[in-house]
């Protein structure tokens, strides 16, 4: 009786991610409206991406250390309203801050990323503390559904705008206020498992383990920066850099890459193993399809390395989840939290610095050159340029990686 009303829950973390991909998914896809509607800068636009992740961050870093004075369980049921209504801010935006809409969504942003970050801080070890035979495919496919949650969002909202037009926006975003609070509903219905606070270790095994943590720390920090930095700027770049129609870069732009994103979440969770090379192929090959979408003249194979960065970068922020199970068992909800922060920590310095490239270069002498010699804008130049820059977290992701594999073999030796 106990597995079965297991199942609900399970069901209800399941849902909760797909639910929140309204958050991440919807303000990347408005991006250029706001642009051009409310005049506000890529800087100022990858700013919210940075404040979204800050936030989460922040969110992460308390329950890293503080974990044990929250009540866990309520928390998580009342979690969804407050992203609920970061959402209705955002969208209200336009009426409650008329003239200075900027001020509006960063304080909607603020609201939905403090309901973020407690969502990945608390959901994962949950949907880890509920029974299974699959404990590492259950993860991987609980991550998944948030990518099938983006591609949901990304066609719905493409054919509210080609029906109703970007300026109607905020009721769009209205309506996926809706969501959350239907997560809600089900966490109060659902019983909850017992989340474990940690395992108890002694020892030359606290050392090693704190290494161990602070490895994947970094893992996720460069697999968390290679995943949303296209996840934010894939729409963007594909309107204003390779000037594919937005109807078209949405669709095939932003719910492609979220369907190789979910589809690599998913293959894993059916037949995954060896997360390691899992994770050394897809920051690899994340770093190649950076580099091709920044220095291709062909819009077509920049189009498809953009969208091909989803299934490299689908099992850089799970697999190092799983990788931090496999090694280190029951983790507890402080490492998950730690592992939350540093995700959201990359993936609020990337995308940020892309937007600082993308203004920097554009504004320079170097993209006025470019430009005439390529025949292209110096936008598309500072475009290409931020994609080229922000390479380096994949790249780096490699090298922590195979930090990661010796530590952990020299520990499995001395053991």
């Amino acid at each position: 009786m106990k597995q079965k009303n297991f199942r609900l829950t399970k069901l209800s973390c399941f849902y909760a991610n797909m639910s929140m991909s309204s958050v991440f998914s919807l303000p990347p896809l408005l991006f250029v409206t706001f642009r051009e509607t409310y005049g506000i800068s890529y800087t100022l636009l990858g700013t919210l991406v940075l404040v979204n992740f800050c936030t989460q961050f922040s969110v992460d870093m308390i329950f890293t250390f503080f974990a044990k004075y929250f009540n866990i369980k309520a928390t998580i049921r009342t979690m969804p309203l407050l992203t609920s209504t970061g959402l209705i801010v955002y969208a209200l935006s336009p009426v409650l801050f008329k003239g200075n809409e900027y001020t509006g969504f960063l304080i909607g942003t603020f609201i939905f990323s403090v309901a973020a970050g407690l969502a990945e801080v608390l959901i994962s070890p949950m949907v880890a503390a509920i029974p299974s035979k699959t404990p590492d495919r259950d993860m991987s496919f609980f991550h998944s559904l948030y990518a099938w949650g983006v591609v949901g969002v990304t066609i719905i909202s493409t054919i509210f705008f080609i029906m109703f037009g970007n300026k109607n926006w905020m009721y769009l975003t209205l309506a996926l206020a809706i969501l959350p609070i239907i997560s809600s509903i089900l966490f109060f219905v659902s019983p909850m498992p017992d989340i474990s606070l940690g395992a108890k270790v002694k020892g030359n095994e606290v050392k090693k383990r704190k290494v161990g943590l602070l490895l994947c720390f970094a893992c996720i920090f460069f697999g968390g920066a290679a995943e949303n930095v296209m996840t934010n700027w894939i729409s963007g770049f594909m309107e204003k850099a390779i000037e594919v129609p937005k109807a078209y870069g949405d669709v095939f732009g932003m719910a492609l890459f979220a369907l190789f994103l979910g589809f690599a979440r998913t293959l894993y969770s059916k037949y995954g193993k060896n997360i390691f090379r899992v994770l050394l192929l897809g920051s690899a090959g994340a770093a190649v399809c950076y580099l091709v979408a920044g220095l291709s003249e062909n819009a077509l194979i920049a189009f498809v390395a953009c969208v091909l960065t989803g299934f490299t970068t689908g099992m850089l922020w799970p697999g190092t989840l799983i990788l931090m199970e496999e090694k280190m068992p029951n983790p507890g909800v402080a490492a998950y939290a730690l592992l939350a922060a540093g995700g959201d920590f990359g993936g609020s310095i990337a995308p940020q610095l892309m937007g600082f490239v993308a203004d920097s270069v554009a504004q320079s002498s170097f993209a006025q050159s470019m430009s005439y010699k390529l025949n292209i804008s110096t936008e598309q130049i500072g475009l290409k340029s931020g994609m080229i820059i922000t390479s380096i977290f994949p790249i780096l992701g490699v090298v922590v990686l195979l930090i990661i594999n010796k530590h952990f073999s020299k520990t499995t030796k001395t053991e």
